[in-house]
């Protein structure tokens, strides 16, 4: 869509509703406790090469920790004789992800305010939801050890009872504070935050990318290749928890993260949102109090009328997302995860598939990772090249899902706020709110970080866990919203019913057992 396109939707989305207007019946589609949403025209498509974008800021937040950290260190303890879950992971988030944006696509509202059309108590069990989860900054310090191990190297410690090393570095609450920081102030500076984040985010996936294709080309061998087709084709196999000491919270917050992961995939409804792609060409964007021009936003949904231009338009919407969605978000997360895979098994097993001599000695979470580089920088031809260049796409791979974690969870926290509880509340703009929640997380991460909290792998199992959970919950509540809340005409059909209900069973089958096996006994004995 071109600048001189949203610019005119934005103009015409500031215009007030008349009170003369229609609005959209409750037998239609059902108000709870929200106003009714407005009859409007559905904006004409566009291609899917000028959408671009919204799907790239999610598989910024996708490259993180599971891409980086978790899939290799479960490739690492087990092989890939459980890789067949992270591909399904990310073939499921496509179809949540897609669902997610059906909604907004359609009325302009993001997924939650459906939810909250349901039921208005989801309003404050997703804020929870959002904030909990995202509320312990394990993706700072994994960037801020990154980088001190980058600048600083690592001190070498070795358990006298196991022989397992482990890797200190300096500086990393200081590192991982100042990470915070700089992207609150990045986010605060640019006008418009949507264009920010992903002018930013496109940036760094695009190194991502290019660093990681040109490492694989380099460390992957053939036989890596055909383990992992054969990993992913030994469908519901497990790996030995007792004999590779993996446990089901982090192999469900491996599935949580193979993607995006948790409450930041609703995210993607914001994001499409202030993009200004269909319904929401007529909502308003978050603007910087600063720098930016306050922009009037819509009180409330819109729908289009039955119409075959309508009809022909929202068809037009529909093909284009699903092709973006699936190239830039769905490829992109395959690739990454399929390479950064590959090279940890080229570099700690050998070709016939078998750990190689001492390459057990290295400890969880990115103890692994540095240990990783190490072996790395080790190859005789250009290793201490390979090692920087793998160290650098470890710290961009990490600020993107910095980035996006901060801006997607203080937009959808936002989101729910004002339409739920401050909605006619003139002093408590969207910009306003956001900016609220934002800092509000900056400064908790400072604080949690200053007061030592800073073991990234804790942190960042943990958050994926309960962000498995969030995602069975609100898989459940997309099947109500598209199934049954929107008019028939633009609910999901009975293929995409069968793949939200699949993932209602997959992220709810990895919970059940993470309660059973590990976190009852854990609270109860």
């Amino acid at each position: 869509m071109s600048d001189d396109n949203i610019a005119s939707g934005r103009q015409e989305a500031e215009r007030p509703v008349s009170a003369d207007e229609a609005t959209v019946p409750n037998e239609t589609i059902r108000c709870g406790s929200l106003p009714p949403l407005k009859w409007r025209d559905l904006p004409e498509p566009i291609s899917w090469k000028k959408m671009v974008g919204p799907s790239i800021m999610l598989a910024g937040l996708a490259l993180g920790s599971g891409e980086f950290v978790l899939w290799p260190y479960i490739t690492y303890k087990a092989g890939f004789i459980f890789f067949w879950a992270c591909i399904l992971g990310v073939i499921t988030q496509y179809f949540l992800n897609m669902e997610i944006e059906r909604w907004t696509l359609a009325t302009g509202e993001s997924a939650i305010a459906g939810f909250c059309r349901i039921n208005r108590n989801w309003a404050w069990v997703f804020l929870l939801l959002n904030i909990l989860p995202w509320a312990w900054p394990g993706w700072a310090t994994g960037a801020g050890q990154m980088l001190s191990w980058t600048l600083f190297g690592a001190e070498e410690v070795i358990d006298p009872e196991t022989g397992i090393l482990s890797f200190k570095s300096r500086y990393v609450p200081q590192f991982g504070i100042a990470g915070l920081w700089l992207v609150g102030i990045a986010l605060t500076a640019g006008p418009v935050v949507y264009n920010t984040v992903e002018r930013i985010q496109m940036v760094l996936v695009g190194m991502i990318v290019v660093i990681v294709v040109g490492l694989g080309f380099v460390l992957i061998r053939g036989d890596a290749v055909s383990a992992m087709v054969s990993g992913i084709g030994s469908f519901g196999q497990m790996p030995d928890l007792d004999a590779t000491g993996l446990t089901f919270i982090s192999l469900l917050g491996a599935l949580a993260f193979a993607g995006a992961g948790g409450s930041t995939n609703l995210g993607q409804s914001n994001f499409i949102k202030d993009k200004g792609y269909g319904m929401g060409q007529f909502i308003g964007r978050i603007t910087s109090p600063l720098t930016g021009q306050q922009e009037a936003i819509a009180s409330t949904g819109f729908l289009f009328p039955d119409s075959p231009e309508n009809s022909r338009r929202w068809l037009g919407w529909w093909r284009s997302a699903n092709i973006e969605h699936l190239l830039s978000f769905f490829v992109t997360c395959v690739i990454c995860l399929c390479l950064m895979s590959l090279m940890t098994y080229s570099v700690f097993y050998d070709a016939d598939g078998v750990l190689k001599p001492g390459m057990d000695r290295y400890g969880a979470g990115l103890d692994f990772v540095w240990g990783e580089a190490t072996m790395i920088g080790e190859r005789a031809a250009g290793g201490g090249l390979l090692k920087l260049g793998f160290l650098v796409m470890g710290i961009a791979v990490l600020l993107t899902t910095e980035l996006g974690v901060l801006d997607a969870t203080a937009r959808i926290s936002t989101d729910i706020v004002k339409i739920n509880y401050l909605r006619d509340n003139d002093n408590w703009s969207l910009s306003k709110l956001y900016y609220l929640f934002l800092w509000g997380e900056i400064l908790l991460g400072t604080l949690i970080l200053l007061v030592g909290f800073n073991k990234p792998l804790v942190l960042l199992v943990t958050s994926a866990a309960m962000n498995g959970f969030v995602m069975f919950v609100y898989s459940i509540l997309l099947l109500v919203l598209n199934g049954r809340i929107l008019p028939a005409r633009l609910r999901m059909n009975w293929f995409r019913m069968l793949a939200i209900g699949w993932a209602v069973l997959f992220f709810g089958f990895f919970s059940y057992k993470a309660v059973e096996l590990e976190v009852w006994p854990a609270l109860f004995g």
